[in-house]
């Protein structure tokens, strides 16, 4: 492997740092200057996801993937911190550059004026995003985690505004508090394995004593409460809806991406230190994620019924989503989990393109008309009793609202999981794997296929009342000023969902790849451990 392929793991997260922090040295008012750095920037990262993806996918030897591995400062593993770009890693850092780039897009029309330092928040959180998915360390998941944190902690704010205030109230304290919740986890997890390196980890797990095998279990559930916290799993997840509403909208869209951060961890973690080959720690918490991913799903569908407003319903679907990749990671089923990657990657795209959207729509309406409407469908409308209209056939719509509505339709359609689009793929995925499982089919697994069906109609009712309500329904509606570099991004988005349709096939064998890989951590502990070569010549001798 050449150095130019190695060297490449660490340029997603150099670049947009350096970049980032150049940034800082200009003077605000050269927007034009910070606009092409910052474009110029993400789509670099976005030609390096790329790369890496196919090269992660390309066969070495009789494996199914090459994975690639960069040790930090030469040091080997796992002495020393080390970066690692397998299927799975390579695939995140895809889906965080192509969101990356749409979400910077639409806030080039007019949101990064609305509070200073935009940009440089904006690749602070892309490195810290890119380093928590490339990472192999659980030190430098931490430094990461922090980066990306800081850097949302501004972004939340962004745009001022008391709903916003609150909301950062709310968010900053309780990811605080999981950070703490981090570092506890991993100093139990050091003290008693001597190590952090994952794969390492995966490979110690095993021999464990059952006197110390206690204190590494308790550090792991401690680690996971973090990262829980995250997800948003129920009920850890009282702050998301409203913190996801009161950002503004390109912020909004890319947090749709943080969630899975923790889903990520989770994941990895999980495979591979309480896969089967660990022992007496063999699926250690996977009942508490299976059915607290169907609590989150629960609760998730209850308030996408029960919002009025179209942010908190795009809030709420995130949790639906997160609840969905809990409970496929608890089944411990690997054909389910490859359905809950092709799962994740749509449901990521489509709720970043819905809150897009909603801004676009919500452009001229009324503060409180969601609530409005609501009161009008049960009590009616007064002013329908005192005069009544001479109704009016054939009024043409507006081509921004027919745009604006096609969108919101295939939205409905993709976060509903209606076919043929890739929602149903994914939904349709998952189903079948837990149905066709070998023996008899435990009421739980009957349970999650139930909820999985209730949250799509449950999704369907609430996305379709509010269309009605927001574009069709009205006799009169303010017709937005849609710009074309705000409506590109969400047609990006939703173009690249119905691609996944087209090109169902060649992702889900990239998906089912990926799931059986990650059940065999003994490959990804040979392959990083056994990277101890340094990237570059040591010109002394070896440390």
């Amino acid at each position: 492997m050449g150095d130019a392929i190695r060297h490449l793991v660490i340029a997603p997260i150099l670049l947009p740092l350096a970049v980032g922090a150049f940034m800082l040295l200009l003077d605000e008012r050269r927007r034009l200057t910070k606009i092409a750095l910052s474009l110029a920037t993400v789509l670099a990262v976005l030609v390096m996801a790329i790369a890496l993806v196919v090269h992660v996918d390309t066969p070495s030897g009789d494996r199914w993937s090459s994975l690639i591995v960069y040790p930090l400062g030469n040091w080997p593993p796992p002495f020393g911190i080390v970066l690692v770009a397998d299927r799975l890693s390579a695939l995140m850092v895809l889906v965080t550059a192509v969101l990356g780039c749409a979400t910077l897009l639409f806030a080039m029309a007019r949101w990064h004026k609305a509070g200073p330092r935009f940009y440089t928040l904006f690749l602070l959180l892309l490195t810290g995003l890119n380093g928590a998915f490339l990472t192999g360390d659980l030190f430098n998941l931490f430094v990461f985690f922090e980066i990306l944190l800081a850097a949302s902690y501004g972004l939340v704010l962004h745009g001022s505004g008391t709903a916003r205030v609150k909301a950062g109230l709310h968010y900053i304290p309780i990811n605080l508090v999981a950070s703490s919740l981090f570092l506890i986890g991993v100093s139990l997890i050091y003290g008693v394995t001597g190590t952090l390196n994952m794969a390492d980890l995966g490979r110690l797990v095993p021999t464990l004593p059952d006197d110390t095998r206690v204190f590494f279990e308790a550090g792991a559930a401690v680690l996971g409460v973090a990262f829980l916290v995250k997800a948003g799993m129920w009920p850890l997840s009282f702050w998301l809806p409203t913190t996801y509403a009161a950002s503004c909208a390109p912020i909004a869209a890319m947090f749709a991406i943080m969630t899975k951060v923790g889903i990520y961890v989770i994941l990895r973690l999980f495979l591979l230190c309480f896969g089967d080959g660990a022992g007496a720690s063999a699926d250690f918490g996977a009942e508490w994620l299976y059915y607290g991913g169907m609590a989150t799903i629960a609760f998730g569908g209850i308030g996408v019924l029960a919002s009025q407003s179209m942010q908190r319903l795009g809030g709420y679907s995130v949790l639906v989503s997160s609840g969905t990749l809990l409970a496929a990671i608890g089944t411990t089923n690997s054909a389910v989990i490859s359905g809950a990657l092709f799962y994740l990657v749509t449901s990521t795209f489509t709720i970043g393109a819905y809150f897009l959207l909603v801004e676009l729509i919500e452009r001229g309406r009324q503060a409180g008309a969601d609530v409005l409407a609501v009161t009008m469908e049960v009590f009616g409308d007064p002013e329908e009793d005192i005069e009544e209209e001479e109704e009016e056939v054939g009024v043409a719509i507006p081509a921004a609202i027919a745009v604006l509505g096609g969108a919101f339709l295939a939205c409905t359609a993709l976060l509903a999981g209606m076919p043929p689009l890739s929602g149903f793929i994914a939904k349709f995925a998952m189903l079948s794997a837990l149905i066709n499982e070998a023996g008899d089919i435990p009421p739980s697994h009957w349970a999650l296929v139930i909820l999985l069906i209730l949250s799509g109609l449950a999704t369907l009712i609430a996305m379709t009342r509010t269309g009605m309500r927001t574009l069709w329904g009205p006799d009169e509606i303010a017709i937005p000023r849609v710009r074309a570099i705000e409506a590109m991004p969400v047609a990006a988005l939703l173009l690249i969902c119905v691609s996944m349709t087209v090109l169902g096939g060649p992702a889900m064998r990239y998906m089912e790849a990926t799931a059986q890989l990650l059940y065999w951590p003994q490959i990804y502990a040979q392959d990083v451990l056994g990277a101890a070569t340094p990237v570059v010549p040591a010109t002394g001798g070896q440390p």
